[in-house]
Parts: structure tokens; sequence; C-alpha cells
């Protein structure tokens, strides 16, 4: 349990303070969830992580809460934690940081397809073109998430693991409490 409550208060934190740069690990965080959490709490970091940074950022912004994009998110990212459950648990940091690129990939492709069918943000129109325009307009943020999960990734599966299997008393405790 307070593995998920750290990683949500991590999580909550990047994303109230680096939404200009959009350097939030949160595919890691998905990732790490999914392979170091049981998987009822795993699905539910990201969730939490997204709906507790999404009230604050909405009402610090005036932002309407409710849009089938952000649904598109949250859903996406939780599926991210339950694929990862799936993962061998001693899968290396080769096929970690491939989950990562190809989580982040996935969400800059399924995000901003669902922006742009949903017509809000930039109201690019519903053709190709479009969707193209969609998709380069959305491309520093793009290259920012990606540098951001595989670092995140590293940092959770090498240094994380690291520190927990050093210290196997409290990484016993941190696990009989989840």
């Amino acid at each position: 349990m307070l593995t998920a409550i750290l990683l949500v208060v991590t999580g909550v934190a990047l994303r109230l303070t680096m939404p200009p740069l959009n350097l939030v690990p949160l595919c890691a965080i998905a990732l790490y969830a999914g392979a170091r959490l049981p998987r009822k709490w795993s699905v539910l970091i990201p969730l939490a992580i997204m709906l507790i940074s999404d009230v604050l950022l909405d009402r610090a912004h005036g932002y309407p809460f409710y849009s089938a994009s952000r649904l598109t998110s949250y859903a996406f990212f939780m599926g991210i934690a339950f694929s990862s459950s799936f993962v061998r648990k001693d899968a290396g940091l080769l096929t970690r940081g491939g989950m990562s690129v190809a989580a982040s990939t996935l969400f800059f492709l399924v995000s901003n397809f669902a922006v742009w069918a949903e017509g809000t943000g930039y109201h690019f129109p519903w053709n190709f073109p479009g969707l193209m325009s969609a998709y380069t307009v959305a491309l520093p943020f793009y290259r920012n998430m990606l540098v951001a999960d595989l670092v995140g990734t590293g940092v959770l599966f090498v240094v994380v693991d690291a520190l927990l299997a050093k210290y196997p008393v409290k990484k016993a405790a941190l696990e009989s409490v989840s």
C-alpha cells in the first residue's frame, strides 16, 4: 500500500509541476505499478494520479472536467498497468525500456487521435491532413513524454528496485501492507 501511495503522490506532484514541459513519466509509473504491485492496485495508480491532478488543474484553470479524450487517457494508462502485470517479473531493462517506448508512442497516437476526433483543443478539420496536423502540433509533447518515461522507467526499475533489494526488510513490510 505504501508503494502505491508513493507512486500516486509522485505522479500527482509531477503532473502539477511539469505540465508546460510534459515531463511526467506516467507510462513509466503505470508500467512499474503493473509489474510490482498486485493487479487490483496497479490499475488504480494511474487512475488516481490522473483524477487527483486533473481535478486540481481543472479547478486552478477553470477547465471543464469531462471529455471523451480524457476518458480515453484514463483507460489507456490503466491498460498499461494491467498489461504490464503479465510481463515476467524478472524482465530486463531492455524489455522494460521497449515497453516504455511502446507505451509512450501508443499514448501519443491514441490521445491525439481522440482529441482530433472529439474536436476539442485546436479544432483540426476531420480529415487526414487535419489528423496529421494534430500529430505534428503534439510532437514536442511526445518527445518530452518519451524522455520522461525512459528516465522514469530506468529510475523505477533500476534505482527503486535496487533500493528495495538492498533493504529487504523494508521491502517485505511494504509488500505486506499492499
